[in-house]
């Protein structure tokens, strides 16, 4: 059999077959020069770059994008700025997966691209940069076959795997437009971004697996497309061995992947062309669908991945984000991809089958570069420090933090005692389009920042402004309150008034003290007119999938519109709304008697 054949077999079986995991070739070893490195930093280092890129954006960005991206033809103009936003690199055609794998497969091929960690623990898969090509050009001329060509729209409805990452690979080489939905959302969620985006074919698995459970992905689909009809096929490739029922439209997508070129000629595409459209999570309403051009977005998730997280070449980079989200596009496939970099692609949870599952991988697999959100770091916080300091984790040189902002007890825990006080945490956020960034922060003597949420979210409270993050932060130093939301609620006098959601960490007979406590916390370390009017124990708060509290739901609680709490299919559970509204119910009755 030939090689490709062989390194095809072995990376579509090890989809559906657990495999003894392996060292990451080199991984003993770190290369540390930066030699012909074209994205290093100059002498004088990060403060030169930053002083010319401030003088002179366009000649900076320009000299980067020449020297880190490989172009079928050199842009003529850097940046055009315009009434909405700018246009990047005018002029300039390349080619995204040729970026991301054709110029590391001529250097290195055997270089791992992804380590799949998936659900089943102590199964990972490397795949190699050739191997990871392989699929890539099988995939795109097997979309080619069906008829998919440069412009049109297709959706991936899958967990996190080498196959995933192929389709979205594939969809940039032919110069399809592709939209990832998080393989947890709804049929209906589903439904809507396919027809809001006009999707012409949705890429799928027959099921999914996330934290030892099977999800119906397949089942998800044939639901979402009865209302989509501009879609043409489905491609179904196999996770599982199960069987699922397969329809006239339905295209059985290994078996013809085997079938297909494993060449295939990459589209020249312009700089300003749609690479993809990501749809929001739905949080502060209807999902927004926002479009990513070619060489714009992914110079900057290459040289952000590159200088935000100190990425040395030889480093495993373990970024434990979905790619449904946008932190998962950047920092799981393009930025590392485009880099040559070694990205982990992690299909489980934190706590499968343990709280010590992250910590287990990070020793496992020697990760260099951890990047997670605060919710799983304020979780796994609840377990205590015996899961991390049962692990090795001596191999970490950087931590970050992304998704929303890190409450002050959960930073000191990643920092000391994951990280041990010797690593690097970057508090990250990133944002989309034009607009007033709405982010409130707090800038020390020293010139940190730390992000302390939306400015949105604040309550003038008898005339004191403050934000809800605020008060969130003061109550968090509780010991046993890791979770809190607070929203503001008309009041009759002070104008508006806090009221307080907070989550214990077990339960407990002294919630009356537990509140006092509370109060005289945001009393001290605010203010007494900072304290919350109303403080409602609930078993859990109300969260997307990728973890971000929808507070919207709760004002509507407080303000009693429960009859009108829009859409609640992206959060994790839409059954802790039920919970949250009978709990605040018996709070009013009792608080009425």
């Amino acid at each position: 059999m030939e090689l490709a054949a062989v390194a095809r077999a072995r990376v579509l079986g090890a989809l559906r077959r657990p495999l003894s995991p392996r060292r990451v070739p080199g991984s003993g070893r770190r290369c540390r020069s930066d030699a012909g490195d074209p994205a290093a930093l100059p002498p004088g280092g990060y403060r030169l770059w930053q002083e010319r890129a401030a003088r002179d954006p366009a000649a900076f960005w320009a000299e980067v994008a020449r020297g880190t991206l490989r172009w079928d033809s050199p842009f003529h103009t850097a940046c055009q700025p315009g009434p909405a936003a700018a246009r990047w690199f005018l002029g300039g055609r390349l080619n995204v997966s040729v970026n991301c794998l054709d110029q590391h497969v001529e250097r290195s091929p055997n270089r791992v691209a992804l380590i799949w960690e998936r659900d089943e623990p102590g199964t990972a898969v490397h795949v190699t940069y050739r191997e990871l090509l392989d699929l890539t050009c099988r995939l795109a001329n097997t979309l080619k076959k069906y008829g998919i060509q440069k412009g049109d729209k297709v959706a991936i409805y899958m967990s996190v795997s080498p196959l995933s990452v192929a389709a979205m690979l594939a969809c940039a080489r032919i110069g399809a437009i592709h939209t990832v939905v998080f393989a947890g959302f709804s049929a209906e969620s589903l439904a809507g971004r396919i027809m809001d985006s006009g999707c012409k074919a949705v890429i799928t698995y027959n099921q999914g697996v996330r934290g030892g459970r099977i999800v119906e992905l397949k089942t998800t689909v044939d639901e979402a497309v009865k209302n989509c009809p501009s879609i043409k096929h489905v491609f179904v490739a196999q996770r599982t061995d199960n069987k699922v029922q397969m329809g006239d439209s339905d295209i059985p997508l290994e078996e013809e992947m085997a079938k297909a070129a494993s060449v295939c000629t990459p589209e020249s595409m312009d700089s300003e062309d749609v690479l993809f459209m990501l749809y929001t999570s739905g949080s502060t309403g209807k999902p927004k669908g926002i479009v990513h051009t070619q060489a714009g977005y992914l110079l900057y998730a290459a040289v952000t991945h590159k200088h935000v997280f100190d990425y040395q070449q030889g480093d495993v980079f373990g970024c434990v984000a979905d790619i449904g989200w946008i932190t998962g596009h950047s920092y799981v496939v393009y930025g590392p991809l485009c880099n040559g970099a070694t990205s982990v692609l992690f299909e489980s949870t934190p706590v499968y089958p343990d709280p010590g599952r992250y910590w287990e991988v990070v020793q496992r697999l020697k990760i260099n570069q951890f990047y997670g959100a605060p919710t799983a770091i304020r979780l796994l916080l609840n377990y205590g420090e015996e899961w991390v300091k049962k692990y090795d984790r001596s191999s970490l040189k950087t931590l970050g933090s992304v998704g929303e902002p890190i409450n002050s007890e959960a930073w000191h825990w990643f920092y000391w005692v994951v990280g041990e006080g010797r690593c690097t945490l970057v508090d990250t956020w990133w944002q989309t389009g034009y607009y007033f960034t709405g982010d409130g922060a707090y800038r020390t003597k020293k010139g940190y920042y730390q992000i302390t949420g939306r400015m949105d979210d604040v309550i003038n409270i008898s005339g004191h402004r403050l934000g809800t993050a605020e008060i969130e932060d003061a109550m968090a130093d509780h010991p046993e309150v890791p979770e809190t939301a607070v929203i503001g609620y008309p009041h009759k006098i002070k104008g508006e008034g806090a009221f307080a959601f907070i989550v214990l960490k077990e339960q407990t007979a002294h919630i009356e003290r537990v509140k006092e406590e509370l109060k005289t916390i945001v009393a001290s370390k605010i203010a007494k007119y900072a304290v919350p009017d109303h403080i409602l124990v609930v078993k859990r708060l109300p969260k997307t999938r990728s973890g971000k509290i929808m507070r919207r739901l709760l004002r509507k609680v407080v303000t009693e519109q429960s009859s009108n709490m829009g859409d609640v299919t992206t959060l994790d559970d839409p059954s802790v709304v039920k919970e949250i509204l009978d709990a605040y119910q018996k709070y009013k009755e009792k608080s009425s008697s």
